[in-house]
């Protein structure tokens, strides 16, 4: 299992990197258009604080196009590249052409059925949007589970992804998903319970250690 940032920014990869349980860093347009340098300059800096994956999103929309696109991020991020490739008959078709040499992804996945096909177009990684999926399907964490189900024995493994709160991580996992990506703040959620704070004060009172009293 490895939980990821799914962030652009390069002070919050920084930050985490200190952590030491986060494990890579997941990136989309979106994110990327939100930093105030160009994509190729914010995938280098971001690549300079993980010794993990850094995950790319094809935004190019014909085969050469997505082909060249994939391509040149592999230039960029070498051996850590992860190309997130969309769902759609297109995409599945570009990770088919793209999977023997450079580690795919297929990013938007809605249902078990495109998880088969996922997996047979070569992709390691299928990703859910588990709260996107909730408010567009029902249930975000049962489309996780069919996925599992039908992905179940082979090498392709789950991120999921769109993840809202600390309990809907936990269920993802349970669900079957093998990955989170998570935004910092819900990464910061996740690590945290006020109980334990709590506890780690009422220990504190009083108590001694290898420093003396606390």
């Amino acid at each position: 299992m490895a939980i990821y940032l799914d962030s652009a920014s390069a002070s919050e990869a920084e930050a985490v990197k200190l952590w030491g349980w986060v494990k890579g860093i997941t990136t989309n347009p979106t994110l990327l258009s939100q930093s105030d340098t160009p994509p190729e300059t914010t995938l280098k800096k971001l690549l300079a604080l993980t010794n993990g994956p850094l995950y790319y999103q094809l935004v190019a929309s014909d085969k050469a196009g997505m082909l060249a696109e994939g391509r040149k991020a592999f230039e960029i991020i070498g051996s850590q590249t992860i190309l997130k490739i969309p769902a759609t008959p297109l995409g599945f078709e570009v990770v088919a052409c793209l999977s023997s040499e450079i580690t795919c992804s297929v990013t938007a996945i809605y249902s078990a059925a495109q998880a088969a096909v996922a997996r047979e177009a070569g992709a390691k990684i299928a990703i859910a949007y588990v709260n996107r999926a909730t408010r567009l399907l029902g249930d975000g964490i049962a489309l996780v589970r069919d996925m599992a189900s039908v992905l179940k024995g082979s090498d392709t493994e789950i991120l999921a992804a769109s993840i809202k709160s600390p309990e809907e991580a936990a269920a993802s996992l349970q669900a079957g998903a093998h990955h989170l990506t998570l935004p910092l703040a819900m990464l910061q959620a996740i690590a945290t319970h006020e109980f334990s704070q709590k506890t780690v004060e009422e220990f504190a009172k009083g108590g001694v250690g290898l420093n003396g009293v606390v």
